[in-house]
C-alpha cells in the first residue's frame, strides 16, 4: 500500500510505501478522519491497537486512513470502514475539508498529514480487526467533548484538533 505525497499547497508530487513514510522525518501526505455515530446519535471512539506504529493504545476517533493513489476519497473511507471494524457505512459527509496537523509522538515518529475530516452514519454492527482497533465505545457527543477538554492526553492529538473545530463536539 501507497499514501499519496503532497507539496506544502496540497498538490500530489509522488507515493511511497505507508510501512516507510511514518519516521522521525515524515513527508507531508493524504490522509482522512472519519466520525461516526449511530442512530441514536452516539459517536464510536476506538482505541488504537497496541501493535500501531504511532500512537499505540491512544483512544481516537472511528477510523482514519489513507487513501490510494486514483482511489476516490469517498471509497477509501468506505474500504477503511471495512477492514478496519467490519462495518458499513452511509452518509458520508465532509466535515473539515481543510483539516491538516502535525504531531510527533513519544518514540519519535511523525504524522505529517493533509487530513479532511468527514461523518457517517452506521446501522449495522461492528467486528473490530485486532491489528487496528483494539477496543471501541459508543460515547454522548457531550460527554466526549468533556472529556477531551479533561484530559487530552488520552486521545490522538488530531482527534483533539478536531474535536476543536467540530460543532458537534461543543460544550456549551
Amino acid at each position: 500500500m501507497d499514501v499519496i505525497l503532497l507539496s506544502a499547497d496540497g498538490q500530489p508530487i509522488g507515493t511511497q510505501s505507508k510501512q516507510t513514510v511514518h519516521t522521525r522525518d515524515t513527508p507531508l501526505h493524504q490522509a482522512f478522519s472519519c466520525h461516526v455515530r449511530n442512530s441514536m446519535g452516539q459517536v464510536l471512539m476506538t482505541r488504537r491497537a497496541l501493535s500501531k506504529a504511532t500512537w499505540p493504545g491512544v483512544w481516537t476517533n472511528s477510523f482514519c486512513g489513507h487513501p490510494q493513489p486514483g482511489e476516490q476519497m469517498e471509497t477509501a473511507i468506505r474500504r477503511h470502514a471495512a477492514g478496519e471494524l467490519g462495518m458499513e457505512i452511509r452518509d458520508i459527509q465532509v466535515a473539515l475539508p481543510d483539516f491538516r496537523y502535525r504531531a510527533v509522538d513519544a518514540s519519535g515518529i511523525v504524522e505529517n498529514e493533509i487530513c479532511p475530516v468527514f461523518t457517517a452514519v452506521i446501522d449495522g454492527g461492528i467486528t473490530m480487526n485486532p491489528e487496528e482497533v483494539m477496543d471501541y465505545r459508543w460515547a454522548d457527543p457531550a460527554e466526549f467533548a468533556v472529556a477531551v477538554q479533561a484530559v487530552p492526553w488520552v486521545f490522538s492529538p488530531w482527534l483533539v484538533m478536531q474535536a476543536s473545530e467540530m460543532p458537534q463536539y461543543q460544550t456549551r
